[in-house]
């Protein structure tokens, strides 16, 4: 699977759109729309996807026009969530591929930084580039009669010679308004969790919003706690803020025998003294689950930030060092000062104690109050601090998002903004710049996601993720496995 902006498709008379990030419907399985490209203001990230074939009998494929509906082998199912049906345009055919390509059980990736897309089924790849005749086969050069090129925010790739390069049949019923793609079935993935192909870091994928979701990512990274579990989560600011429910993330805390770690705002609200946290606590059923640790209840400590632009050092919680290993279960969502919260901000202010947290906001100036800095100082600080932790765990420490309830306000908010976007997955990784920019593209890519976009645009937030990777907290280019669909 692929993550990134959306791919759409011309070629000789049929065009197909691609939506990269997008899983479609198949087998009852959904995954996030993405089929529209909504530029985003940082520089271009590569991500690559991997996949595994067997043979399978015959699928074929039907689909109309307008219709948001398509058939597999007969069987009624929505090509995506976000409803996307095949139009007309220009006399030409729009076909939802990623949805096609995928039914046969390929794949399809997106490398944004030299704007071509590779189409993967079994044991044959089609590479093609915006504005060039050139295509490859199996690495065999081979000339287009019709250059992919971005029509309207799109990018449209011949889908006929993709089709043939593939051995399917692609039929055209003018009366019906329907194509009909048929051709031999690559059966799911072998392995729920391929070995990457390359050496950049893995995030992991799946839209299944589940305790066995969570733990199917979770179990896909291989990674293993040792000693003494922190187990980071907000606890979310009463009384209706998108904090992480225990219904979804308790069966993981328990495998892994965690204690849920906090520490004390620095704005005030129901959570600034360690009496009261533990009850917002209680109140949101962590204590039901494991126990809680106030890390800051009891002092503070100082970790060294090395190579860092404003920061010398992350103050956080006095039992920081009382923890062996850290899983960070991260609410990803829209945020009021930083645009949006993922891992990193999890591991900068959320670890920071409550003069930590100053410390941050105001990059080094002061440890009281939450202003005093420019916004980009901020920002930066955020990627400062979070090199600290990064140093004082090495290996010990991993990363989960969960992208649901996409408000666009922060779990800080007791009464955030109600999501207008839909729900999409969740991600797992142990490099939190790669995971936190999976989840970016994936908010890009949708359709539906423009005031998630706006808020972060409106705050400057990518640029979070430019200086993480800068000061080496980790790499913005990432591989996305889409674990078990």
């Amino acid at each position: 699977m692929k993550n990134k902006k959306a791919l759409t498709m011309v070629i000789a008379g049929v065009i197909a759109i691609a939506a990269i990030g997008t899983v479609a419907l198949v087998n009852g399985q959904t995954a996030p729309p993405a089929q529209q490209i909504v530029q985003a203001p940082a520089a271009p990230i590569e991500a690559k996807a991997v996949a595994v074939a067997a043979t399978e009998p015959e699928s074929v494929i039907k689909l109309s026009i307008g219709n948001p509906v398509m058939t597999v082998n007969g069987q009624e199912q929505r090509i995506d969530d976000s409803g996307t049906a095949p139009v007309l345009q220009s006399g030409r055919t729009l076909l939802p591929v990623r949805a096609v390509i995928e039914a046969m059980g390929g794949s399809v990736q997106w490398d944004a930084g030299s704007q071509s897309a590779t189409l993967n089924y079994k044991d044959d790849s089609v590479k093609l580039t915006i504005g060039s005749l050139r295509a490859y086969r199996n690495d065999t050069l081979q000339t287009l009669d019709v250059a992919p090129v971005i029509e309207n925010g799109r990018t449209m790739l011949p889908i006929r010679f993709i089709s043939e390069s593939f051995g399917f049949d692609v039929g055209w019923d003018g009366t019906a308004m329907e194509v009909t793609i048929s051709g031999e079935k690559a059966s799911e993935l072998e392995e729920a969790t391929p070995e990457p192909a390359s050496g950049d870091p893995v995030v992991y994928f799946t839209s299944d919003i589940s305790p066995e979701g969570l733990e199917a990512v979770y179990s896909a990274m291989k990674w293993e706690p040792k000693g003494n579990v922190g187990v980071k989560i907000s606890t979310g600011e009463p009384p209706n803020s998108n904090y992480l429910r225990t219904e979804l993330i308790g069966d993981l805390v328990k495998s892994v025998n965690g204690t849920f770690v906090e520490s004390n705002t620095a704005y005030g609200g129901s959570r600034a003294s360690a009496a009261m946290h533990l009850q917002v606590a209680e109140d949101h059923g962590y204590t039901a689950i494991a126990k809680v640790d106030i890390q800051d209840a009891k002092g503070t400590m100082s970790l060294p930030v090395t190579g860092g632009t404003h920061l010398k050092e992350h103050i956080v919680g006095a039992t920081f060092g009382d923890y062996d290993s850290y899983l960070v279960l991260s609410h990803f969502k829209g945020h009021a000062m930083a645009g949006f919260g993922g891992a990193i901000k999890n591991i900068s202010i959320g670890m920071a104690s409550s003069e930590g947290k100053s410390w941050i906001h105001t990059a080094g100036r002061s440890k009281s109050g939450i202003y005093g800095s420019s916004q980009d100082s901020f920002l930066e600080s955020m990627g400062d601090a979070g090199t600290a932790v990064k140093d004082a765990m090495g290996e010990n420490i991993a990363y989960v998002n969960v992208m649901n309830r996409l408000s666009v306000d922060c779990d800080c908010n007791g009464n955030p903004a109600e999501p207008d976007m839909h729900d999409i997955g969740i991600l797992a990784s142990t490099d939190p710049v790669a995971l936190d920019q999976a989840c970016i593209d994936l908010v890009y890519s949708a359709l539906d996601g423009q005031s998630v976009v706006s808020r972060i645009n409106s705050r400057n937030g990518l640029l979070t993720l430019e200086h993480a990777e800068k000061v080496g907290l980790g790499s913005r280019t990432y591989e996305l496995v889409n674990v078990g669909e």
